[in-house]
Order: structure tokens, then sequence, then C-alpha cells
């Protein structure tokens, strides 16, 4: 008589280790898909308009927009997979683009950006601490850290600072063929978190402690290590996009995080690539996915000169459309498995 283990009832469908987010109808492949068929319905309606969308001007213009972005929403995903959360990335890469700068000025280049990563590193250590040692929910822990960097940053700068030195420029610039330089960096960070995530102990952490942290702690797990981690790799993927912005503006600049809503729309590609806001599912793969809907988006947007209103209107119904989908998705999973 065969006998079924009774662990396999209650071992969760996605995370390290399992396989649902490459099937064709996880949201993984369905973010992707998503990708692909936003490029030929942009192209389609730019040629319509009398344009040309797949030139290799705008594909590198729309790859060198998926780097920040891409560098914060990889990082968001570590810290939405435990359940929690970081609204002070904006902030955090304005005062980065400043210290690196600053530091490139009147230093060296690797004192630079060791500085910056320093910097990201303690920032995020202090909004793991805030969270997991005081108690306080992370949308306000890390709201009011964001407060404090605005606060210094108004109080310090009034407008761009530092030199960037143009051998270091070259990251923001430079392209191997049609490829940009930058992108090589956005894919070795999310691949190194791909890999923390899916593939190390930490990351099944990660995932158990954003699926039901209760029980994750009454199973070993150390929770509250595993949130200060995921803040501080967050972070420092916040410094690694500080250091591109800094990077391609030759300066830093105090709106460099806020004037392009990094803490919004990280956490808008990471819900649109299908990780749950709660936690415990959803992963990098998907976030690069919907980093490229939005930056094909936002092009699709720039050569059509669509009124910047209905831009962000598109945008929220894609977002809710997606969410609403993937919602849908579960619910039917667990009615038939029921």
């Amino acid at each position: 008589m065969t006998v079924l283990r009774p662990d396999l009832k209650t071992r969760p469908r996605t995370g390290p280790g399992r396989t649902a987010e490459l099937r064709l109808t996880g949201p993984v492949a369905g973010v992707w898909l998503a990708a692909l068929a936003v490029t030929v319905l942009g192209w389609i309606v730019v040629a319509a308009r009398g344009g040309d969308f797949l030139t290799v001007t705008n594909v590198v213009t729309i790859l060198q927009n998926c780097v920040a972005l891409g560098l914060v929403a990889v990082g968001q995903s570590a810290v939405i997979l435990t359940g929690s959360l970081d609204l002070s990335v904006a902030y955090l890469i304005s005062l980065g683009t400043l210290v690196a700068a600053e530091t490139m000025e009147s230093g060296s280049v690797p004192v630079a950006i060791l500085a910056v990563l320093a910097l990201c590193a303690a920032v995020g250590l202090a909004n793991g601490l805030i969270v997991t040692g005081l108690k306080v929910n992370a949308f306000i822990a890390t709201l009011g850290t964001a407060f404090i960097l605005r606060g210094w940053i108004e109080d310090n700068y009034t407008g761009p600072a530092g030199r960037v030195p143009a051998a270091f420029q070259h990251l923001g610039y430079d392209r191997i063929g049609p490829v940009p330089v930058s992108l090589l960096l956005l894919l070795a960070v999310a691949a190194v978190l791909w890999l923390v995530t899916r593939r190390s102990r930490l990351g099944h952490h990660m995932y158990a402690t954003g699926g039901d942290e209760h029980a994750a702690r009454l199973s070993g797990v150390r929770t509250r290590r595993t949130v200060i981690i995921a803040h501080v790799l967050c972070s420092l993927c916040v410094g690694a996009a500080a250091l591109f912005l800094a990077a391609r503006l030759g300066a830093g600049a105090p709106w460099a995080g806020t004037e392009a809503r990094y803490d919004l729309e990280s956490i808008a590609a990471v819900v649109l690539g299908g990780t749950a806001l709660a936690g415990g599912r959803g992963g990098v793969a998907g976030t690069l996915g919907g980093v490229l809907v939005l930056a094909v988006l936002d092009s699709v947007f720039n050569q059509l000169a669509v009124d910047p209103f209905f831009k962000n209107v598109v945008r929220g119904v894609v977002i809710i459309a997606a969410v609403a989908l993937y919602a849908r998705g579960r619910r039917t999973a667990q009615e038939r498995t029921a």
C-alpha cells in the first residue's frame, strides 16, 4: 500500500527548489509574455503613427532605462519576499549619487564605491533593526528613514554636487555592440540575488519567513536575522543603482532617486512580476520581467508623446490587472487542489 507523506500537502507550491514559476502558466512566464506582447503592440502602434519603435537606438535606451529601476526592484524583491518593504530607496539613491560624486572628486573611484556601498549597507541594517528590533511596521519604519535622508539632503544640498571622472562614466554610456555595459551589471546583480533566494539556505529562510513568520520561527528559522539581511541586500542593490546613476549624470543629484519615483516604481515592478506583497511567493526572474514591461511602456508613451496623466492611468491599470489575474489564478489552483 502506498502511503502519502503528509508534508507534501502543506509544502508551498513556489519557492526554492520548486519549478512552479517556470511553467508556462506561472507568473514569471506570464510577465515575460506580457513584455513581448507590449513590445509588439507598441511597435504596431508607433508604426501606425509613422514612427520606428524597434531601432537600435530605442532598444538601447529601453535597456539602459531598465538598469537603475531593475537594480532597485531586484533588491526590493528580497525584502518583499520576507514580508517586509523598503520605502527609503529613492532618497538613498539620491544620497548615494552625492556621496559617490563628491568622493570621486576628492578621492578615488574604489574609495567612492566602498563608501556608497558601506553607507547603503548601514541604512539597510538600520531599517532591518528598526523593523525587527523595535517591531515597527516596515512601511512606517522605512518611510521614517526616507524622511531622515530627505532632511539631510535638503539641509546640505541645493543642487548637483561633486564630479564623476570620465573613466567611471563609461559604466553609464559604453556598449558592447548593442548591449549597454550597465545591463551586464544588472544581470550580474540579479544572478547573485537569484542564487541567494533560490539556491541557498538564506533563500529558503526568506521564503519561509514571508510565507508564515510564526511557523518559520517554530521551525528554527532565525526570522529576525533573515529580515535584517534582506534589508541589507536591498540597500546594497540601491547602492549599485546610485553608482550607475552617478556615472550617467556625471555628478551627484539630490533628485536622482525621487524624480523617477524609484520607491513606488520598484514595488510596482516587483508586484507586476508576480511577487506577493505579503511575502513568501515570487522571485527575481519575474521582477526583471516587470521592469521590462514598465520600461517598454515608458518608451511607447514617449514615442507617442502621451499625456503624463494618461500615462500614469495606463500604468496603474496594467498593474491592477496583473495582480487581479495572479490572484484569480491562485484561487483557481487552490479550488482544484481542495
